[in-house]
């Protein structure tokens, strides 16, 4: 039998209004929206001076990823959790390109059964998209809490991978994200990043850049090692906000040149917002996406002995581009907040205490004596909505619809989601928020449920928090009780031609 929820006297926040309507849900979905609903067997939810919100849809975050030795220290089930405990019921996360695949033994007959990812049924090699993929989602499937999907790092071009590209949108993945960044690593020279644009444009995929100079940035750290410059502030000096602006243009630029659609991810820097909005202007289809972290940290939270908290590629700037970027988000020059979720412990060698066990791994003091081994990555999944609630639309910068906006239906249309995910109409995902704008609190490390050791927002005056968080009709956040579990929530296959806003 379908169970039956009614959510009533509840104030709708979308991205486009704002109405007083009670919510019919019938097993995942949203059924009806209207008034004085009578019907047999049906919970009845009161939210009686509640305001209720679509889902948060975090459109950047990275789960159980390797770093310097160690992993980042959220995997696909804490990390969920954290996101479901701030309102987050869908996260887009990034797989990682494996390194080239070995060749099957000498006389491996076809018919043999599959040795794991990467290796089809017949004997043969999968392609290098596809065992990664599929390595992800042997990670992802079984601990998912919430509803998730997958963008794909491009890390390196060849004719093979060229060629393999279109085969993400039978995987469900329509999203690529390339980097001007990590020489050696993760970069691709301007040609490889566009040529896969054109191919992107060609099977109606969305290309992501991450945008810094890595030629300046190697040559500015191998500077300041020499000279005995090793603490974390160091981070920042060597990756100028000059660079991430010359590759913000360089790479639409090149989607321009390509006619082709571009994301830019945590944007960071007032002149990379200028370029947006000198693309925008133009005509182009290009989007921003920021992050909190960097509406209010400057260099200078890198220069305390604790400054490693703060460590994150591109790092954080300066006031005036945080008011830039407040800017941007209030005008709409912007799309999307996302988090850049990438958490490591602060203190790695001392446990905390996650579900009645001690965790301890390995995180930040491993750069101790040196910036460069400092894991680049901040916790923020789970504080992305309750801060920017309380910062945005608590001190009238931002409308509670420009908030669902940016936090919910603008992914959710970009990324292919849309209208199951990102809105509250009838035949959508029963993903809802009952939210308390009058809550208020002390934020920090026990709020957020992260699986680290230190929360960035520690210590701020909240007001407005999720009471309740549905996911597809399911309430796995009732207050401070966790309902959810590992394995609940859902791969999300995308099809490409997604909106470009």
């Amino acid at each position: 039998m379908t169970s039956k929820t009614i959510i009533k006297n509840g104030t709708l926040i979308t991205a486009s209004d704002t109405f007083q309507a009670d919510i019919l849900i019938k097993g995942e979905k949203i059924s009806a929206i209207g008034n004085n609903f009578r019907i047999g067997n049906a919970e009845v939810i009161d939210a009686t001076g509640k305001l209720i919100m679509p889902g948060g849809i975090d459109p950047h975050t990275h789960f159980d990823l390797p770093m310097f030795g160690t992993v980042s220290s959220d995997d696909h089930y804490t990390g969920h959790k954290a996101a479901a405990f701030g309102g987050t019921t869908t996260v887009m996360d990034f797989v990682p390109l494996l390194p080239p695949l070995p060749p099957l033994p000498l006389g491996c007959p076809k018919g043999t059964q599959s040795e794991g990812p990467g290796v089809r049924a017949e004997g043969v090699r999968a392609s290098r998209l596809r065992a990664s993929v599929e390595t992800w989602r042997a990670k992802a499937d079984p601990k998912a809490a919430i509803d998730f999907g997958f963008h794909m790092n491009i890390t390196e071009f060849t004719p093979q991978i060229a060629a393999e590209i279109p085969s993400l949108v039978e995987m469900g993945i329509t999203t690529l994200k390339v980097f001007t960044a990590y020489n050696g690593r993760l970069r691709l020279h301007d040609g490889e990043i566009f040529e896969v644009l054109r191919i992107a444009k060609e099977h109606g995929l969305l290309t992501m850049l991450h945008a810094e100079n890595g030629d300046v940035i190697e040559t500015l750290v191998a500077e300041a090692l020499a000279t005995g410059h090793t603490s974390p502030e160091w981070h920042a000096h060597t990756r100028p906000g000059w660079g991430a602006v010359e590759a913000v243009l360089r790479g639409i630029s090149l989607a321009a040149q390509a006619d082709a659609p571009l994301y830019l991810v945590h944007m960071n820097t007032a002149g990379g917002a200028d370029m947006l909005q000198y693309a925008r202007e133009r005509g182009l289809p290009v989007m921003g996406e920021t992050t909190p972290p960097y509406l209010f940290f400057t260099v200078d939270h890198l220069r305390p002995p604790d400054g490693a908290k703060w460590i994150c590629s591109p790092p954080m700037r300066s006031q005036a581009d945080n008011a830039r970027l407040w800017e941007a988000l209030e005008t709409g020059l912007m799309q999307t907040m996302g988090t850049d979720h990438c958490p490591f412990f602060y203190d790695g060698t001392t446990p905390i205490r996650y579900e009645g066990e001690e965790v301890a791994i390995p995180g930040k003091e491993l750069g101790a004596d040196d910036f460069t081994k400092i894991p680049n990555g901040l916790p923020c999944v789970g504080d992305r909505l309750p801060i920017l609630w309380t910062e945005g639309v608590g001190t009238g910068r931002l409308t509670p619809n420009q908030y669902v906006a940016l936090t919910s239906t603008n992914p959710a249309k970009i990324f292919g989601l849309y209208p199951r995910k990102g809105t509250l109409i009838p035949g959508a995902d029963a993903d809802i928020l009952i939210w308390d704008q009058e809550r208020e609190l002390t934020y920090g490390v026990q709020h957020a449920h992260h699986r680290t050791d230190y929360n960035l927002f520690e210590g701020w005056k909240l007001k407005g928090y999720p009471e309740k968080v549905f996911l597809r009709g399911h309430l796995i956040i009732d207050g401070q009780e966790w309902r959810g579990k590992a394995g609940m929530g859902q791969f999300l296959k995308r099809e490409p031609g997604a909106e470009v806003l």
